[in-house]
C-alpha cells in the first residue's frame, strides 16, 4: 500500500472523521450533522478541524444558507463517496460469501456491455440452469479497480488494460460508430470526413471510459480536435444528449438499446468507420479455473452477438 503520500492524513484523519464530514457537507450544518450522528456539536467541530489539518486545506466555509464546501472540500467529498461506496460493496460481498453457493458465477462488465451481457449470460444459463449468475456493470475505471481487487470471477472489457498478468479471451465484435439525432444536418450525408464530425459539438463520455479513450485515440491519430465537448457520465446520458440534439457522439452499436432510440438516432456514414473493436473476457492468468468457469469461457468465445444490422440502415430509412 502506498502510504508515503497519505501519512499525514492517516495520522490525523480517520474513517469517523470522513463520516462526520460527509454528514456536515450534506446538511451544510454542524448542528444537523451532530443530530444525525448522535454526537455533541463540539465533537463534530473538532473532527472537522482534525480532518482539515490532515488534508492540509480548509474544507468548509460560510455560505448564504449555512456551510458550503471549498474546492478542497469538494474533492474530499467526492473521495468520501468513493470510499464509502467501496466499503459498502466490500461489506456486501463479505456477507454474500457466507451464503454464496459453489455454483455462483460473478462477472463485472463495462457499462457499454449492459445490452450485450444479459444475452450472453442468458444463453449460457439456459444450458446451465443450476448456476447462479451475478452481473455488475460499471465504467472502465471502476472495472479496473475491481479487477485489481479480485472481487469477481471474470471481467468484460471493450478496451482491456495492457497487463501481462491477465489472461484475455477475444469475444464478439464491438463496432464503434458516430451517432446523431436523425434531423442532424449530417444524417443524410454519405462519406462524411472526420473533420466535419469534429466541427459539430461532440458529446464525450467521462474520463476513464473505454469509449472516451477510443474517441481520443481516433482524434489524436487523425490530428483533429472537437470544436466543443460536452462531457456526460454514462451511455444513457449520452443517448439523451443526442436525442436532445446536443451534437454527435461515438458509441458502441451495442449501446443503442431501445426501439425508441433506434428510431430517433442515426448512425452517421463517416469515412473509415466503424472502428473495429472486440469485447474481451479477462481474469488473472495464474488463477486456477473450475469446470463451470471453463465451460463459460468456451461459451463466451463461441457466442456471437446479434449486433442489429438494421442500425446501419437507419440513415436510409430516415
Amino acid at each position: 500500500m502506498k502510504l508515503a503520500r497519505l501519512r499525514r492524513l492517516c495520522r490525523h484523519g480517520t474513517l469517523t472523521q470522513l463520516a462526520v464530514f460527509e454528514a456536515v457537507a450534506r446538511h451544510g450544518s454542524i448542528t444537523r450533522a451532530a443530530e444525525e450522528m448522535c454526537l455533541a456539536q463540539p465533537t463534530v467541530s473538532l473532527q472537522m478541524k482534525k480532518l482539515a489539518e490532515g488534508v492540509g486545506a480548509p474544507l468548509l466555509e460560510p455560505g448564504n444558507r449555512g456551510l458550503r464546501l471549498t474546492d478542497a472540500g469538494r474533492e474530499v467529498y467526492a473521495a468520501c463517496e468513493d470510499v464509502f461506496a467501496r466499503l459498502t460493496e466490500m461489506q456486501d460481498r463479505v456477507s454474500d460469501l457466507q451464503t454464496r453457493p459453489p455454483t455462483t458465477l460473478r462477472i463485472a462488465a463495462s457499462s457499454t456491455a449492459k445490452y450485450l451481457m444479459p444475452r450472453l449470460l442468458g444463453a449460457f444459463w439456459q444450458s446451465n440452469p443450476a448456476v447462479r449468475i451475478v452481473l455488475d456493470v460499471m465504467n472502465r475505471a471502476r472495472l479496473i479497480t475491481r479487477l485489481h481487487s479480485g472481487a469477481d470471477d471474470f471481467y468484460v472489457f471493450s478496451n482491456p488494460p495492457e497487463d501481462k498478468s491477465l489472461k484475455l479471451h477475444r469475444l464478439t465484435p464491438n463496432p464503434l460508430c458516430f451517432f446523431a439525432r436523425r434531423d442532424n444536418p449530417l444524417a443524410m450525408r454519405p462519406r462524411i470526413p472526420l473533420s466535419e464530425i469534429v466541427a459539430q459539438p461532440f458529446i464525450m463520455r467521462e474520463a476513464g471510459s473505454g469509449t472516451r479513450l477510443a474517441a481520443e485515440q481516433l482524434f489524436a491519430e487523425h490530428r483533429v480536435e472537437p470544436r466543443a465537448c460536452i462531457e456526460l457520465g454514462s451511455n444513457e446520458a449520452v443517448k439523451q444528449g443526442l436525442l436532445a440534439g446536443l451534437g454527435v457522439s461515438l458509441l458502441s452499436r451495442h449501446a443503442i438499446g431501445s426501439e425508441t432510440d433506434r428510431a430517433d438516432l442515426v448512425e452517421l456514414e463517416v469515412e473509415g468507420m466503424p472502428l473495429r473493436r472486440h469485447w474481451y473476457l479477462a481474469y488473472p492468468a495464474n488463477r486456477e479455473l473450475g469446470e463451470m468457469e471453463k465451460a463459460f469461457i468456451d461459451h463466451a468465445t463461441r457466442w456471437t452477438y446479434d449486433s442489429r444490422p438494421e442500425l446501419s440502415e437507419m440513415r436510409r430509412s430516415a
